[in-house]
């Protein structure tokens, strides 16, 4: 293959734009071919300002779905607020097209508001808050049936509209793979701080693939990586306390993937029927199940996260 193709979006501002093989399908490169695209994006400007009391700005990333990441998200915002109630938390769901954050958090059926400083985020608590489409729809069972620039469209409202205040943590949950939300995300927050991503995935090896492909994702748009959470490593009966691996590790599981391509490893979380059950009714796990091991093992991953946000 000739090195100089491109083997992802070459940008607006390449001479390469809408000529690419990178660009072939995609909605915008006839925009992007006849250089009307070179215009600065008005809304990078815009995000950067509504953005500018906000911290920490976490995107969090899976290669393949059903691997957690909504959970996992709304479990890490939990647990960041809980730490301390001088921080502030707020989840932003930019799964368009599967948006679950209103019913793992609890708040499904609640409003968003409209002020003159822009959308209100609903509140979970005093200090955590979420931002979904799913807000905006009439009913949950509402298909959302969209073509990328109107996705696009969506996620730069989100990012500049919302009156999010100040944060500490804005823990923005993706759709799994690297497709167009992705690209809309990361090109609106490279000019707003974006601290950097967390990728979850389960043990086995079809989804570790897909987890390479992620970090490669990163790289190529200059997104730091802040680590690799390992969701459902282990089960432990809750009768007889046998340990099992439901999801082998037949290649040296996540951190050895994490060893061969050099990005943190934030550790294991195991697979706990608690987990599902709170998540479907919106109901909280640290009042629900304290006493759960669960939770020990989310504590650490939370910590790392926490340390290594305090040191970028």
């Amino acid at each position: 293959m000739d090195s100089n193709v491109p083997e992802h979006c070459p940008g607006t501002q390449s001479d390469d734009a809408g000529k690419a093989s990178a660009c072939a399908g995609c909605p915008n490169q006839t925009i992007c071919a006849s250089g009307e695209a070179k215009v600065v994006d008005p809304g990078l400007e815009l995000v950067k300002q509504s953005l500018g009391n906000v911290r920490n700005k976490i995107l969090v990333l899976s290669g393949k779905g059903g691997v957690g990441k909504s959970t996992i998200t709304a479990l890490l915002s939990r647990s960041l607020a809980l730490n301390d109630q001088d921080t502030n938390v707020a989840v932003l769901d930019i799964d368009i097209c599967g948006p679950s954050q209103p019913r793992v958090l609890g708040v499904l059926n609640e409003q968003v508001h409209q002020s003159g400083s822009g959308w209100s985020p609903v509140y979970v608590e005093d200090n955590l808050s979420v931002m979904s489409i799913g807000f905006l729809l009439g009913s949950p069972d509402d298909a959302v049936i969209w073509r990328g620039p109107k996705k696009n469209g969506m996620i730069r409202q989100f990012l500049s509209e919302v009156d999010w205040g100040n944060l500490d943590y804005l823990l923005i949950d993706t759709p799994p793979g690297t497709s167009d939300e992705h690209l809309s995300a990361t090109t609106y927050l490279s000019n707003a701080g974006l601290t950097g991503a967390i990728i979850v995935t389960t043990p086995q090896e079809v989804a570790l693939l897909d987890v390479r492909k992620e970090i490669d994702f990163c790289r190529k748009v200059s997104v730091k990586v802040l680590g690799v959470v390992e969701n459902m490593a282990l089960f432990v009966c809750p009768g007889c306390k046998t340990v099992t691996e439901i999801f082998p590790a037949k290649t040296g599981g996540t951190k050895q993937m994490c060893l061969d391509m050099e990005v943190p490893f934030l550790g294991s979380l195991p697979l706990d029927p608690k987990i599902a059950r709170c998540c479907d009714e919106g109901k909280d796990i640290f009042t629900e199940f304290p006493d759960s091991p669960y939770l020990d093992s989310l504590k650490n991953v939370t910590d790392k996260i926490r340390k290594l946000c305090n040191t970028s």
